[in-house]
C-alpha cells in the first residue's frame, strides 16, 4: 500500500506539472500573440489616430509661426532692417512603430525539475517630422508684398463683416486729399485728423447697414463702389448727418449716393472717391512706425520717433510691448537681446493680425505659391 500511495504521489505531481505547464504555455503565448498582433496592426492603428490629432496641431503650429513672422517683422522694419520671408511648402510627420515578441519554455520531468516559461517584448516609438521651408522671392515677392493691394481686393473683406475703419486704417494710405498716418514721419507723418474722422463716420454707417460695398466685373476687370444709404431730403438723423459729414470730407455730390473707388490721389468730378492703397510691406512698415521703443534707442539714432497718430483716434493698430512677457503672450519674438510681445488680452492687436492675414492671403492668392502640404503616413 504505501508504495501504491508513492505512486499515485508522484503521478499526481507529474499531473500537476502537466497542467501548469500547459496554463504557462497558454499564457506565455497569449503574450506572444499580443506582441505580434502590435507589430502587425500598431501602425494601421496609430495611423488614423495621429492624423485626426495632426491635423489641428499642425494647422495651430502653422498659425503660430505665421503671427511670430509677423511680429518680427513689425520689429525689424521698426530699425529699418530689410525683411525676408518664408513659406512652409510642405510638412512630412514620418512616424517609426515597431514591435518585437519572444517565448521560451521548459517543463520539468518531476518534482525535483518545476515547469519554467517566460515571455518578452519589445515596443518602440519615434517622430522625425521633416519641414520644407521655400523662400518667398521674384514675382512673388513683388505681387504680395511690394504692389499696392487693390482697391477691388480689399474693400470687399468690408461687406463680409470685417469693420471698415480697421480695413482702411491698415490697407490705405489716403483717401481723397485726407492722409493715413504715414510710416517715413515727416510734417504730415502722424496723418489726418479728417482721415480718422471719416473712418469713425464710415464704421457707424457700417453698423447702421447703410454702408454697402459692392463688386462687379466688367472688360475683364474688377470694379467697386461704395454706397452711402439713401438720399433724402428728411430732417437730419445721426445716419444723415453722418453721410452728409462723409460727402463733405470726401467733396462728394450729393445727387448721388453710390460712388465707384478709383485709385488715385484725387478726382475733380465729385461721383467717385479716389483711394491710394498700401502694399503689405507698407502695412507692416507703418505697424512697425507706431511701435514704442526704448528712448535709448532713438537718442542714439538706431531708429526713428514713433509715429503719433493724431484724431479721435490714437491708440497704435497693434500694440506691441517690450520687455519680459507673460507666459500666456500672443505672440513673443526676440530682437537683439529683447524680448516684444503682444497681450493676449488685447483683441483689437490680434484683430488687426487676423485682418492682415486675410489681406496677405488675398495678395498672394494668384501666385504659384502653393498651402503647405502635410503629409501624415496611416499605416
Amino acid at each position: 500500500m504505501p508504495a501504491n500511495r508513492a505512486a499515485l504521489a508522484t503521478r499526481a505531481v507529474q499531473a500537476a506539472s502537466a497542467t501548469s505547464a500547459a496554463r504557462g504555455a497558454r499564457a506565455t503565448a497569449r503574450v506572444a500573440a499580443l506582441c505580434a498582433l502590435l507589430a502587425t496592426t500598431g501602425c494601421s492603428w496609430f495611423g488614423p489616430h495621429l492624423l485626426r490629432a495632426d491635423q489641428v496641431d499642425y494647422e495651430r503650429a502653422l498659425g503660430d509661426a505665421k503671427k511670430r513672422e509677423m511680429l518680427a517683422t513689425i520689429v525689424g522694419l521698426r530699425y529699418g532692417d530689410s525683411p525676408s520671408f518664408v513659406a512652409v511648402s510642405q510638412i512630412i510627420a514620418s512616424y517609426t512603430f515597431s514591435a518585437s515578441a519572444g517565448v521560451t519554455g521548459e517543463v520539468g520531468s518531476g518534482a525535483a525539475y518545476p515547469d519554467y516559461g517566460q515571455a518578452n517584448g519589445n515596443v518602440s516609438w519615434s517622430n522625425h517630422p521633416t519641414f520644407t521651408f521655400v523662400p518667398t522671392t521674384g514675382e512673388a515677392l513683388a505681387a504680395g508684398y511690394i504692389r499696392p493691394l487693390p482697391p477691388e481686393l480689399v474693400l470687399p473683406l468690408a461687406q463680409s463683416g470685417v469693420p471698415v475703419d480697421l480695413l482702411l486704417r491698415l490697407s490705405v494710405q489716403s483717401i481723397g486729399t485726407l492722409q493715413n498716418a504715414a510710416p517715413l514721419g515727416g510734417p504730415v507723418g502722424d496723418g489726418s485728423p479728417g482721415f480718422f474722422e471719416l473712418l469713425q463716420a464710415l464704421r457707424r454707417l457700417q453698423l447702421a447697414g447703410e454702408l454697402t460695398v459692392r463688386y462687379q466685373e466688367a472688360n475683364h476687370a474688377g470694379h467697386i463702389s461704395l454706397t452711402l444709404g439713401a438720399t433724402s431730403n428728411e430732417a437730419p438723423t445721426t445716419t444723415n448727418r453722418d453721410i452728409a459729414r462723409v460727402r463733405a470730407l470726401l467733396r462728394l455730390s450729393p445727387k448721388v449716393n453710390e460712388y465707384e473707388i478709383v485709385y488715385g490721389s484725387r478726382t475733380a468730378d465729385g461721383t467717385r472717391i479716389a483711394m491710394v492703397t498700401r502694399s503689405v510691406m507698407g502695412i507692416l512698415s507703418n505697424l512697425g512706425a507706431q511701435v514704442d521703443v526704448p528712448a535709448a534707442d532713438v537718442q542714439r539714432g538706431a531708429t526713428t520717433p514713433t509715429v503719433r497718430l493724431v484724431g479721435g483716434e490714437t491708440r497704435p493698430t497693434v500694440v506691441v510691448h517690450v520687455g519680459t512677457p507673460p507666459k500666456d503672450a500672443y505672440a513673443v519674438v526676440t530682437y537683439r537681446g529683447k524680448s516684444w510681445w503682444i497681450d493676449n488680452n488685447d483683441f483689437d492687436s490680434k484683430y488687426a493680425l487676423t485682418v492682415l492675414q486675410n489681406l496677405i492671403a488675398l495678395a498672394q492668392a494668384n501666385q504659384d505659391q502653393k498651402a503647405p502640404i502635410l503629409t501624415v503616413p496611416a499605416g
